[in-house]
This record gives structure tokens, C-alpha cells and sequence, in this order.
């Protein structure tokens, strides 16, 4: 994995806020990525400027920053003008902590705090290199993870997203992070996609859209239906009980 930020710095000059897109900021970190972690790039698809106090996404960034076999870098959706230029030169989009293109992450993890942000993921996953529906995607993809108290109702984004956490994350993400880092050590084989995302179905708090049958009439949802035994009928949310541990 390499900087973009020679490619990136030279754009910096053509848009509104180039303070958007540096990083450096008191508290962040520069990671060091290696073959045994599971890269998570925590995206808020929203301005920099909306997504950077959220302290959801802090906390998380934290937590996995403290593992040793995980690291976490943050990214935001790219105002119009940085946009354009991304992708009038082939650019993707980047971590702000080390300009990394977010195709290079194991992990593409949206904070979905409003419905109005919807858009926003499929755009920055679309800018990331990366099938926008979930079954397009093969192994050399990164999985797309979407939390957030707005995945209560995850149906609308079911054919984009590949897992869901419902309910709190500070626990979960452990979980997640040594299924997926077991799954990069194995080199992300052919037909390996599925395995890993049916082990992430078994998971308590994980909501896996491809694990499941749905049956619609009209647009009215009728029925949800596990498509093997391991993969739970009901996804139970995660709740910490103890905030200060």
C-alpha cells in the first residue's frame, strides 16, 4: 500500500477547504498496516466538517488503533470540487491519516446517522474502486460495513452493503476484526467472500443481507429466511451494558 499524497497535495489549490483532506490532527495516528492486521478505513459520509467531532466514530478509531491485529484510519465524502478532481484524474478515495486509497482497506465501515447519507455511501464506494452492489464484489474487495443507529432499518441498503452491525459497535468490532484478519491470512482466495461473510452472519449484532432469502410483495416486505442452519432467524442488537469498561 502506497501514499496517494503526491498525486493528492497538487490538487489542494483547486478547492474550497484543502484543510478537509490533509489529516494531522491532534489525536490522529499513522498506522502501521502489515499482512496479519485487518485494515478498517471508518468512514463518516459526510463534509469533513460534519463527520470529524462524531465521537461514535473516535471511539472506534481508538479501539481498533489499541489492537495488534487491526488498524484504523478515517475518511469522509469528498465535498463537489475535490470530487471532480478525483475523478477527472483517476484518483480514489483516501484515508486522511496516511492517503491510502480506500481500495487498499480490508474494512469500508460508514457511520449512517441519517437516512439523507444513503446516497453519500454508494457514492464513496462507487469512488473507492468498488462494486456498488454487494454481489458484484470478489475477494480482492473490501467488505462494505455500514452501523449506526439508522441501520435499524437496513433493508433499503440490503443489495449495496455487505454486513450490518446493529447496535453498539465498541464490542462487535473485536469480533469482526478477528474474523476478517483470519480471512486476509489466508490470502482472500476464490469463493472464500462467502465463507467469511456467512462466520460475520454468526456473529450476535451482525446482519448479513446475502445469508438471507427476502420475500417481497410489491414493496411490501413479507418474509426473511436464513439460507443455512448456522445463520440466526433474528439478529439481536448489541448493547454495551457497561459504558465505562
Amino acid at each position: 500500500m502506497t501514499s496517494l499524497w503526491p498525486r493528492i497535495e497538487p490538487l489542494l489549490a483547486k478547492v474550497q477547504k484543502p484543510a478537509r483532506y490533509i489529516g494531522c490532527e491532534e489525536g490522529s495516528v499513522s498506522p502501521e498496516h502489515a499482512p496479519h492486521k485487518a485494515a478498517w478505513l471508518l468512514i463518516y459520509p459526510d463534509s469533513y466538517e460534519v463527520g470529524l467531532p462524531n465521537q461514535g466514530l473516535q471511539i472506534l478509531y481508538e479501539l481498533l488503533n489499541e489492537r495488534a491485529d487491526a488498524v484504523a484510519e478515517r475518511s469522509y465524502a469528498p465535498w463537489s470540487d475535490m470530487e471532480r478532481q478525483l475523478r477527472s484524474r483517476g484518483l480514489p478515495l483516501f484515508s486522511v491519516d496516511t492517503h491510502r486509497a480506500a481500495g487498499d482497506f480490508d474494512l469500508l465501515a460508514f457511520n449512517l446517522s441519517a437516512e439523507l447519507v444513503f446516497t453519500n455511501l454508494l457514492n464513496c464506494v462507487d469512488l473507492a474502486g468498488v462494486p456498488v452492489r454487494s454481489a458484484e464484489r470478489a475477494p480482492e474487495h473490501p467488505l462494505v460495513v455500514a452501523g449506526g443507529h439508522c441501520t435499524f432499518n437496513p433493508e433499503p441498503l440490503a443489495d449495496f452493503v455487505d454486513l450490518f452491525v446493529i447496535g453498539d459497535g465498541e464490542e462487535v468490532i473485536a469480533e469482526i476484526t478477528e474474523i476478517v484478519a483470519d480471512w486476509k491470512r489466508g490470502g482472500r482466495t476464490a469463493g472464500s467472500r462467502e465463507r467469511v461473510l456467512r462466520a460475520l452472519a454468526a456473529v450476535p449484532g451482525v446482519y448479513v443481507p446475502s445469508m438471507y432469502d427476502v420475500e417481497y410483495d410489491g414493496a411490501r416486505l413479507v418474509s426473511v429466511t436464513p439460507k443455512h442452519a448456522d445463520v440466526p432467524s433474528r439478529v439481536e442488537k448489541r448493547t454495551i451494558a457497561d459504558l465505562g469498561a
